[in-house]
């Protein structure tokens, strides 16, 4: 686990050596442990390490035999030995253990196409000398994060945004259109960042930049999910024999692991199997409550019989990681479990550097409750779709009144009414929130815009595999796992997610929506499959997903500290700020809980006060 970092400059004049040291820098913290550099052929790759496997020989950039292929790689190859063996024998000579390696030798041997024969998490970049050109790759479902910038005169990439933006000439602008979007989804999809001009690249998608001629853009997989009909008692037998196989191989490294346990049976199951394969330490935090994370950890680790480690967080301890947390994020992320994960990572970087979770889990096999929402509205499903559209008109006119949020969702298309996880601002609310005006509104793609691409691309499948490949684009990539990556980097720890593998996900893809959602539970197969396997305490446990007191912390003086923080961020061009204060006022009026929403503005305010005003 590491971060990487370079430049190309389209001038024909060599990266000056301090440019990419100041790149590297600023991202010490994802590689702790070495820093070096490469400059050569107008291009400089720069890369920091920390040590997990191969600690004695595994610098970067590396080099294939003869030089001409050069190579900064951030991640785990899980199946790095399979590979090398491989290689070895079609005549391919190693000079380290390190799965670094494998991957140049790999692309010696496949070119574009060694991303198809990788089993890991990974962002990497590959300088082709003989072809010169530049090549960057994410892994499959977005576990590690690619950044890039490109214009006329350069293209520049990092691990981490923070890195792009000590390029001197990089622009640190705004971009309005993440911004409408982010008020909805509460972090800015993908391709685009909350800077104009600098991308993500997607999972699965790959970018070759020539010397001469434009970056090209593929996708290299796609996780279409692909029911199949079959024994219930078969896909229990294959997702135990996918689990068991997925952590075993997440568990290959020099350093100590552990493992994240919460409340729930994701991180029960990864924590039990590794239990079975060596002794283990666990992690947990929680908040003062009825819903405290760390009671019920503390008992799961005591069956399981691991060394268990937890926390609490209090208010202030909350606060005070807020801004160091969206430093590290690069982009306001305003999931208030982000703070959570931060202070959990941050205990277990005290005894392990390496640390797996059950990120994932939910995407692959169902296990949100939003997703019992097709089967919750199929006394309406008869309906012929003109109807449907004439009583939601008819319904929207109407005062509210028992049931009729259900009566309009029943009567209102998945494709308008689902965009994942989270749907914080309706594109109406923005209208009296922001300053741009609807003439400017209306040139903005809007969040179904970003949806529609994903459902125009399984319009073939059930409602409920519809919202999986959703969020599995969406929520997964720009939510869950970057907040993962950033926020376990930031203790320079790395995260692993086994249930985030190719092998597993051919298992999960392949399950029928009956034994997805079931029995009025999510997740019902992975539940059936891990029974037996994990305590019974935890198998029909309901999601909690570190539930932060954030609503009941808005109406304290809480509140007014955080408006204060909002007045001077310098967001007023932006936002009405009028308005916010009024949510603020109704919030700690009782008139309504405004908590999300208010904490979507804060958490952009001191973003926007961090990389933008404060330049």
């Amino acid at each position: 686990m590491c971060g990487i970092a370079g430049l190309l400059n389209f001038d024909g004049q060599q990266p000056s050596e301090h440019i990419i040291s100041s790149m590297m820098s600023v991202i010490h913290h994802r590689g702790p442990n070495d820093g070096k550099l490469w400059i050569g052929d107008r291009v400089g790759l720069g890369f920091r390490r920390l040590s997990i496997i191969d600690v004695a020989e595994g610098a970067q950039p590396l080099s294939n035999e003869d030089d001409s292929v050069w190579i900064v790689f951030n991640g785990e190859i899980y199946n790095y030995m399979e590979l090398r063996n491989d290689l070895i024998h079609r005549g391919h000579q190693f000079k380290t253990h390190t799965d670094t390696e494998v991957i140049v030798h790999l692309y010696e041997e496949h070119g574009e196409d060694c991303v198809h024969h990788l089993r890991g998490m990974f962002g990497f970049a590959i300088w082709d000398r003989n072809k010169q050109q530049l090549f960057l790759a994410r892994d499959h479902f977005g576990i590690k994060p690619v950044y890039y910038f490109y214009n006329r005169d350069m293209f520049a990439f990092g691990s981490e945004i923070k890195s792009l933006l000590t390029v001197p000439g990089m622009p640190r602008q705004l971009n309005m259109n993440s911004f409408y979007n982010y008020l909805t989804f509460q972090y800015v999809p993908d391709p685009d960042t909350m800077y104009d001009g600098i991308h993500k690249l997607p999972p699965a998608h790959s970018i070759t930049i020539p010397f001469e001629g434009a970056p090209q853009i593929r996708k290299y997989w796609d996780p279409m999910f692909d029911p199949m009909d079959r024994p219930l008692a078969q896909v229990l037998e294959e997702i135990r024999d996918v689990m068991t196989d997925s952590v075993k191989h997440h568990l290959h490294s020099e350093v100590q692991r552990g493992c994240f346990l919460s409340s729930g049976i994701d991180s029960t199951i990864t924590s039990t199997l590794m239990r079975s394969m060596e002794p283990i330490k666990t992690f947990s935090v929680g908040f003062e409550g009825a819903n405290n994370e760390t009671i019920i950890a503390r008992d799961t680790a005591r069956q399981i019989d691991t060394e268990h480690y937890d926390r609490m967080i209090t208010e202030e301890m909350y606060f005070d990681a807020v801004p160091r947390a969206i430093w590290h994020l690069d982009e306001p992320i305003a999931d208030p479990s982000a703070i959570a994960l931060y202070e959990v990572a941050r205990l277990a970087r005290e005894h392990v550097t390496v640390v797996l979770s059950g990120e994932g889990a939910d995407e692959l096999f169902g296990g949100y409750r939003i997703y019992r929402e097709p089967h919750s509205l199929r006394y309406l499903s008869w309906m012929p779709e003109g109807m449907q559209r004439s009583v939601n008109q008819m319904l929207k006119k109407m005062p509210n009144f028992y049931g009729k949020n259900y009566l309009m969702r029943g009567t209102t298309p998945l494709e308008e009414r689902f965009l994942g996880n989270a749907n914080i601002f309706s594109d109406d609310t923005k209208l009296g929130l922001l300053r741009a005006t609807e003439e400017q509104i209306e040139t903005f793609s809007k969040p179904f815009d970003k949806a529609k691409l994903y459902y125009d691309r399984t319009k073939h499948l059930d409602p409920v595999s519809r919202m999986q490949y959703i969020d599995m684009n969406l929520w997964m990539p720009g939510d869950i796992l970057m907040k993962a990556d950033k926020l376990t980097m930031a203790h320079s720890m790395e995260l692993r997610v086994p249930f985030l593998d190719r092998k597993v996900f051919d298992v999960a893809r392949r399950i029928p929506m009956k034994y997805r959602i079931a029995e009025g539970t999510t997740k019902y197969a992975l539940r059936k499959a891990m029974q037996g396997v994990i305590p019974d305490s935890v198998l029909n446990r309901p999601k909690l997903g570190f539930p932060v007191p954030m609503r009941d912390w808005m109406r304290t003086q809480r509140a007014d500290t955080m408006w204060e923080h909002i007045s001077a961020s310098g967001i007023d061009p932006i936002i009405n700020l009028s308005a916010v204060e009024d949510m603020f006022r109704r919030h700690k009026a009782g008139q309504g809980d405004y908590s999300r929403k208010l904490w979507v503005l804060y958490v952009f305010a001191l973003w926007h006060a961090t990389f933008i005003k404060h330049v």
